[in-house]
This record gives C-alpha cells, sequence and structure tokens, in this order.
C-alpha cells in the first residue's frame, strides 16, 4: 500500500514571521514533518497551493477533489487549515470516492512549541490504513465522519455531531 499525503494549507503548514507578528505561508512543513515523524509507510506527497481555509473557494475543494480522483492510491491523507475542514470533507464525502480520505491539520502550527501538527499527522497516516472507504475527520486522536463532525471554536476542539 502506498499513501498520498496532500498538503493544502491551513495553522499546520504556517511560518511565524517575527518581523511582521504574523503567520503566513512559505514552502510546506510536510517534508520536515514527514522525516521527523520517521513515517516509514510508501508515500507520496502532493503539495497544492497553500491557503488560509477561510479563503479556500469552491475552486480550491475542487482542486481537493481532483486530486483525490486522480490519485492512484486508495489511501489519502489531506493537511487542511480547521476553520472550513467540514465544508471541504462535505465535497469528497458527498463525491462518494472508493478511497479512505482523512483530513487533519493543527490548531497551532507545526514550528510552534506545542503544536498539535506531528501528532496529528501520525495519527491521520495511522487510520487512513485502517479504516473503510469513506471520509474522515481525525484531530488530536478522534475520528469523526465527515458529516457527523463540527468545530467547536470556543473550545478549541473537534466534535461529533
Amino acid at each position: 500500500m502506498t499513501l498520498r499525503i496532500i498538503a493544502s494549507g491551513g495553522t499546520f503548514d504556517k511560518h511565524y514571521d517575527p518581523i511582521a507578528g504574523q503567520l503566513g505561508f512559505g514552502a510546506s512543513h510536510l517534508p520536515a514533518v514527514i522525516a521527523r515523524s520517521r513515517i516509514t509507510q510508501a508515500h507520496t506527497l502532493e503539495v497544492l497551493p497553500l491557503l488560509d481555509s477561510l479563503e479556500m473557494q469552491d475552486a480550491d475543494r475542487q482542486r481537493l477533489l481532483a486530486s483525490c480522483r486522480q490519485s492512484p492510491e486508495t489511501a489519502i491523507v489531506i493537511v487542511h487549515g480547521t476553520d472550513t475542514m467540514r465544508e471541504s470533507a462535505a465535497v469528497l464525502g458527498i463525491a462518494a470516492l472508493d478511497k479512505t480520505v482523512i483530513l487533519t491539520g493543527a490548531m497551532i502550527p507545526y514550528e510552534i512549541a506545542g503544536s498539535d501538527a506531528l501528532f496529528n499527522l501520525g495519527f491521520a497516516v495511522g487510520v487512513a490504513q485502517t479504516l473503510p472507504s469513506g471520509v474522515y475527520v481525525a484531530m488530536n486522536g478522534h475520528v469523526f465522519g465527515w458529516d457527523k463532525v463540527s468545530k467547536n471554536r470556543s473550545a478549541g476542539i473537534f466534535e461529533a455531531l
């Protein structure tokens, strides 16, 4: 089995600019995260334009869907922003792909101390290899069906509907 990992942006992949005091995008952290995680599962990394999920448009979600459809791999992990992860998961879920697609992300950027990025990616890679076909959200040790999850913004967690 080969796994496809798709980087689409989100807090996970943001860089901190200490001069401007802002978070933004540079090169994806995924190559370093994969190496640091010591993922030995055969995988292909695809880096799409990195976006804050609040800036994602329908065309961006269609690009995600096209990547999943065209992927020869049947296990796919998508690193995505948490604010609109549910919306992208719905586009993928409604498409009823015969693949296991896991969306994950981070509440704190990978390069910031205390980030949940490393754990979430490792967790998503693990469940992508074990769950049946379908679209799921995997965050902080929990797995949710694409249509049974919401982000609790005040608590900073994902929870079942």
